[in-house]
């Protein structure tokens, strides 16, 4: 027995608290340092906060540029200065030539971490969530936290208390809005935060992108099979009996997973690649390409039926998953979470008994004319539309300009 063994859960936890006690120990000697410049220079030290960065980004992963390089280019715009910092070494806004946007790597994991912490900064805008919940904490030198939504969905999906510390959201549409309004409700020592809906930056981006698209019409039908990830997925629930269906209907059928399970279920992507060699299996960076390709989607409570549907106009299928939300917002609601019921509207829901019939099921949503519906989701969650990026810089720096 290796006496010096330490599990990988004990390991993680001790390196936070490490990590912790060190962050304590350097505010220790930076505030014994400015007592001393204080007492030296005859009571007339420095004020710590003009030494603040007035405006940074925190992005945690580079696929989340879609939405930062639209508010990038706005800070540009104006010649206002803004720091990047990234967690991916190959982020795209490193290969920028921005005059006021200065990008830097920060370091992957805990490393970039521990810089985020011990940040000195007037407002932080992030999409990442989980704020001063796990090892992300608030710095005390930080004046403002600001979260931007990834997508348009009303953030009950995020991982529970992922937004509580934050001191404003700039939401996407109302539904946002309400979600976070009941939240607070729900958690009477946590104060209420800055709302204000400001729309999409990355759906208006795409927005443009597939304006330019030419409508691809397809000899066979293209069938894009799009998931989410995590235990209550489509690939993890039915992969294998609902790939052997979709190809028992003869149409073309394109798996594309969710980034994440390339690293979170990664033995299970190896295993279904394996079995089904006649899939073509999609990994683009934008997804904008596939989904034009394709003629109808099948999805679970992938945020992925927005832009399936308020994009391109195009119908999709749903599978009922039995999606466990313990460990969502969405566990606090004493109702449906509000992407189901967004489904519910705007598509056609499959259930595992149905797997024989899919061919037809695919068939008559192709043939699907009813969009109304559609319009009325969209008016609940994706407002401001082609503004997003003016109105957030509009916010972070008190400006309003043209």
């Amino acid at each position: 027995m290796n006496l010096l063994y330490i599990d990988p859960g004990t390991g993680s936890m001790l390196f936070s608290l490490v990590m912790g006690i060190s962050i304590v120990l350097s505010f220790a000697i930076k505030s014994v340092v400015l007592k001393i410049k204080f007492i030296f220079s005859g009571g007339k030290a420095k004020d710590n906060n003009s030494e603040a960065i007035p405006f940074v980004i925190f992005s945690d992963h580079k696929r989340y540029w879609n939405i930062f390089e639209p508010i990038c280019n706005e800070f540009e715009r104006r010649k206002i200065s803004l720091v990047y910092y990234t967690q991916s070494p190959d982020d795209p806004v490193l290969d920028k030539k921005y005059q006021y946007v200065n990008a830097k790597f920060i370091g992957e994991g805990n490393k970039g971490i521990v810089k985020m912490n011990m940040l000195n900064a007037g407002t932080v805008i992030s999409t990442t969530p989980g704020l001063d919940v796990l090892q992300w904490k608030r710095s005390k030198n930080v004046k403002k936290y600001v979260h931007i939504p990834h997508t348009v969905d009303d953030l009950s999906g995020y991982r529970m208390f992922g937004l509580d510390h934050y001191d404003a959201v700039l939401c996407t549409g109302q539904n946002q809005i309400d979600l976070i309004r009941k939240i607070e409700s729900l958690r009477p020592n946590l104060p209420a935060k800055e709302l204000k809906i400001v729309g999409s930056p990355n759906m208006d981006e795409a927005l443009l992108k597939v304006k330019k698209f030419q409508t691809i019409k397809n000899q066979v039908p293209v069938v894009l099979l799009a998931p989410s990830w995590g235990p209550s997925s489509i690939l993890n629930r039915f992969g294998k009996e609902l790939i052997t269906a979709l190809l028992d209907s003869g149409f073309h059928i394109i798996v594309r997973p969710h980034p994440q399970s390339y690293t979170a279920e990664k033995e299970l992507l190896e295993n279904l690649k394996k079995s089904f060699e006649d899939v073509e299996w999609n990994k683009d960076n934008d997804n904008l390409a596939v989904m034009n390709k394709s003629d109808i989607l099948i999805t679970d409570f992938s945020g992925i039926i927005f832009d399936y549907s308020l994009l391109f106009n195009k119908p999709f299928i749903y599978a009922e998953t039995n999606l466990d939300t313990s460990v969502y917002d969405a566990d606090w609601l004493d109702e449906k979470m509000w992407i189901l019921r967004a489904a519910e509207k705007m598509g056609i829901k499959l259930e595992e008994k149905e797997f024989v019939n899919i061919k037809t099921i695919i068939q008559n949503a192709m043939n699907q004319k009813d969009f109304s519906q559609l319009e009325n989701v969209k008016n609940e969650c994706w407002q401001n539309i082609g503004n997003s990026a003016k109105s957030i810089v509009d916010y972070v720096t008190g400006e309003n300009n043209d």
